[in-house]
Order: C-alpha cells, then structure tokens, then sequence
C-alpha cells in the first residue's frame, strides 16, 4: 500500500468521526498501538527538538525501506507520532522525501490541535523527513551512478557514437 493510500485510508477512519473529542480518544488509542521502544533508543539523539512533551524518534534502513520507532511521555502526542509512523513506515526513503503528510491538513490536524501539538507535529514530520534524506544520501553513495563519460557526450548529443 503507498503512502498516499495509507493517508487517505486514515483520512477516512478519522471522517467518520464527527466529534474531535471522539478524535482526539482515537488518536490516543492509536499511541497505544505503538511497538514498545527499547529504552536504549531513547536518547537524547532521538529526540525530536520542538515539541513541548518529550517525544523519540528512531529510523532505521532495512533492504531499501525504512523503519520508524518511536515514543512520547503524552498521550496525544504519542498518538500524533503513531500516526505518522504508520503512514511512513515500511516505504522507502524516496518515497518518505516525494509524499508531502496531506492527511494532517485533511483531518484539520493543524486546526484543531493546541500552537504547542501543532508545531511539535511539524517537528515530527521534520525528523522524519531529516531520516529518510540520511538514508536517501547514503544509499546514493553506495549505488554509484551507471552514467559514464560516454554515456554522458550520448546524452549531451544523441547522435555521437
């Protein structure tokens, strides 16, 4: 399943509810559904800079796609990061880098959550990104370019040979 169809299959499971209270406790719901994060991954490195709870964040590259874990002290904001988790997780780091999160605008995440959630989901979104142009970057370098100087005078003039 794409990132895309995993947003606009979470935008319609949070449609369906009208009430942003009856939001809200899904949200939280989903926080919980989160895989456990060793506490050995909870360091000040993983961390994610700009939210007011303390929130982790850990990325890791396994056969060209990438794995997120991760983990908050609040219960909103611990549903927030699963959410983001689940739509990125498992999909690759050009993928994480090409799908902007439109299901936060959709949901009127942005909208409805405090300045403080707001910008902290944000945060989220940016070390999510920051992961997948790491790894992007280092999957760049090892697969070195099947260009080569021939093949670039080809390229600047098809009819050389």
């Amino acid at each position: 399943m794409s990132i895309r169809d995993k947003q606009a299959r979470l935008v319609a499971e949070f449609q369906a509810i009208p009430e942003w209270e009856e939001r809200y406790k899904r949200i939280i719901a989903r926080g919980r559904t989160l895989a456990a994060m060793p506490e050995a991954l909870k360091t000040e490195d993983n961390k994610v800079r700009g939210c007011a709870s303390q929130v982790w964040l850990h990325a890791e590259l396994d056969g060209g796609q990438l794995h997120y874990r991760a983990d908050s002290d609040a219960l909103i904001t611990k549903g927030l990061v699963a959410l983001i988790v689940q739509v990125y997780d498992g999909e690759t780091p050009g993928d994480v880098l090409r799908t902007p999160p439109s299901f936060i605008e959709e949901l009127g995440l942005n909208a409805n959550l405090s300045p403080n959630r707001a910008n902290g989901l944000t945060a989220m979104v940016r070390q999510i990104k920051a992961y997948a142009l790491a790894f992007q970057t280092r999957l760049n370098r090892e697969r070195p370019t099947e260009i080569t100087p021939r093949d670039n005078a080809r390229l600047a003039d098809p009819d050389a040979t």
